[in-house]
């Protein structure tokens, strides 16, 4: 009797990675609570969770391909929006008395984003991680494997853009002015992308060849 052939592992660095992503896309809102000042640009300390993911998924394209990648980002959405109905059932539950009262106060503060804001880091993140993974890919079939800081560092430029311009207008329009705020993000996303991400992207993707190596 003809048995069926077991399925293909899946690829170590493909594995680590998946879990590293889900773990970032989970923190980088947490994150984004603190507004950090680096010399004379402020930004919401998120960016460095949302670097990783940009980063992340670039790495899995150039690794195993666009569609895989594509999946990676699609798969994020379980981690983000299990994480969100977790947050706002805990705050809807009643607070232990004896709580540290500073932590008491903190939590609500610090988690307890509106659901205005969900709803735009579900948009921004979705569309940002999609538009990054996009040119990544597309820069690679022009320019086969080289320059790959050039590549990944145009597309986390690009989807950092997209990203403030989506998060800031679904988040604030109507309530503040976000020009002064949307381009000082943008900014200084762009400058931390510029600065970060040629240096991330040569180390997973050469820590995931090395990982696969080892089958």
């Amino acid at each position: 009797m003809q048995t069926e052939a077991p399925p293909p592992g899946i690829p170590r660095s493909l594995f680590v990675y998946s879990i590293f992503y889900g773990g970032m896309v989970c923190i980088a809102g947490v994150l984004g609570a603190k507004q950090v000042a680096l010399g004379p640009l402020a930004v919401e300390a998120g960016i460095f969770g949302f670097i990783l993911l940009v980063v992340l998924a670039s790495t899995i394209a150039e690794l195993h391909g666009r569609v895989t990648a594509d999946r990676l980002v699609r798969f994020g959405f379980v981690p983000l929006i299990v994480s969100m109905i977790l947050i706002r059932i805990v705050l809807a539950l009643p607070t232990d008395p004896g709580m540290f009262e500073p932590a008491k106060a903190a939590f609500p503060i610090i988690l307890g984003q509106g659901a205005r804001m969900m709803l735009a880091g579900l948009f921004a993140y979705g569309t940002s991680q999609t538009l990054n993974v996009l040119i990544f890919s597309k820069l690679a079939g022009s320019e086969g494997s080289r320059l790959l800081w050039l590549r990944a560092m145009v597309a986390s430029v690009a989807s950092q853009i997209v990203d403030t311009l989506l998060f800031i207008s679904i988040s604030f329009y109507g309530e503040r002015p976000i020009l002064d705020l949307m381009l000082g993000q943008m900014l200084a996303k762009i400058v931390l992308s510029i600065v970060l991400v040629p240096a991330l992207i040569y180390f997973f993707v050469g820590l995931g060849r090395r990982l696969d190596a080892r089958g």
